[in-house]
Formats: C-alpha cells, structure tokens, sequence
C-alpha cells in the first residue's frame, strides 16, 4: 500500500472520502435515502412516526455527506442482512453494539471479527432482540458467510477489494480507478463500456479493443443497469 499512500497524500485511500451517498448507494444496490439513514441515523421528533436511532456506518465528511472505499464494504455487509432477511435497523445497531464491545471490535461490519466470535454474538444477540429461531440464524449466517466471501482482505485482514455483483468480473478496489467499479482483469470501468455501447459498438469490438471476454463485457453492462 507504500505507493498508494503516497499518491494520497500519506493516507490510506479506503478511508478517503470518495463517493456521494447515490454513487455508494448505486455501487451496492440500495436506495440513496437508506443509506443516508444508515450514516446519518435519525432523531425522533414529534411529528415523526419513525423511531430514533443511531447511526450505523461513520463516515469520513459530513456536510455534504461522502463516504470512504470502506463504508461501502459496510454498506454492503449491512444490505446482506436487511435486505436478505429483514434485519430490523434498531435490532441491528443493539446486535452491533453488543458484539462490538465483547470483541472489543469498533467497526464490527470491517472486522475480521465478523466471521468469527463477533458474527456468533450479533447473530445470537439480534435473535434475542426479535425472537429469531435458531434455524433463521443458521440462515442469516449463511447469507452473511456468503456476502463476505465478496470482500477480499490483505494479510492483515483489512478489505481491499469488494466484488459487489453476482459474479468476480466486476470489482471495486481505492487503488483502482478512484474506486469506481472496474473488470477486475483488466481495470477497465464497467462505466465506460456502458458509454461506447450507447455511442454504437458491439459488445465483440469492445471486447477486442479491451482484450476482454464477451461475457465481461455483458457482466459490465448487467451491473451497470443493475446498480
């Protein structure tokens, strides 16, 4: 990471703010107010029929909002959860809590943590939380496992790449194209094959031109309708 660090100016580009909360929200398929909610949380105040709760992911700018290559992995590891199997926000954040203290794990949906005793507590703790049976644990963990096999980590167990559709083509790595989703093998964003087939190409000349695969060039495409 030496050269990185230094194109940034010493920090570490994850945690760089980098994406406005539609580009993050587009990137891991949720809509831009969800997320919002999820960095920003929500008050309760008279008027309002939706309870308060805290913020689930902390972002590195406020004011206006934009988030890290990191709180994207959050954000993806949160929408396997609530959107795999209805995990309740408020539930969530008591899970969170608890786990977080107990493994003594600050960014419980970063952490290493979570594959292991962290993911038992928060799986066991929101089970408490909504009466979950065991079995609907055993399937959230499922779901869970199966999410984070998307994020791959250095040896220090850091995430480093996040591979956010239903396949390995397409990536989202800081390193890479200011973090914007790319093909993984060859660094070309996914934005850009959608921009020369509006212009006319085939999917065969921009593979050829990219020395891609066809069935790249199709995942760039699914994707980007997709996100």
């Amino acid at each position: 990471m030496s050269k990185a660090r230094n194109i940034y100016g010493g920090k570490d580009p994850r945690e760089i703010a980098a994406y406005t909360v539609v580009e993050a929200a587009r990137y891991v398929r949720i809509p831009p107010q969800t997320l919002r909610s999820w960095v920003a949380g929500h008050s309760r105040t008279w008027e309002s029929v939706r309870p308060a709760f805290q913020a689930l992911i902390t972002a590195p700018e406020y004011g206006p909002i934009r988030l890290s290559f990191n709180n994207i992995v959050e954000a993806y590891t949160l929408r396997a959860l609530r959107t795999k199997h209805g995990v309740s926000i408020i539930a969530a954040r008591q899970a969170m809590d608890v786990a977080e203290r107990a493994c003594n794990a600050k960014r419980l949906l970063l952490s290493p943590e979570l594959h292991a005793g962290g993911g038992e507590l928060f799986l066991g703790q929101y089970g408490e939380l909504v009466n979950l049976t065991r079995a609907g644990q055993i399937a959230i963990k499922h779901i869970l496992m199966d999410h984070l096999a998307r994020i791959e980590r250095d040896e220090l167990h850091i995430p480093v790449r996040l591979y956010p559709g239903d396949s390995h083509t397409i990536v989202l790595d800081a390193r890479l194209a200011f973090g914007r989703p790319v093909i993984a093998r060859r660094g070309i964003s996914t934005a850009t094959i959608v921009d020369r087939v509006n212009a006319g190409e085939t999917e065969e000349e921009i593979a050829k031109d990219y020395g891609l695969d066809c069935q790249e060039v199709k995942d760039a495409l699914v994707y980007e309708q997709a996100a």
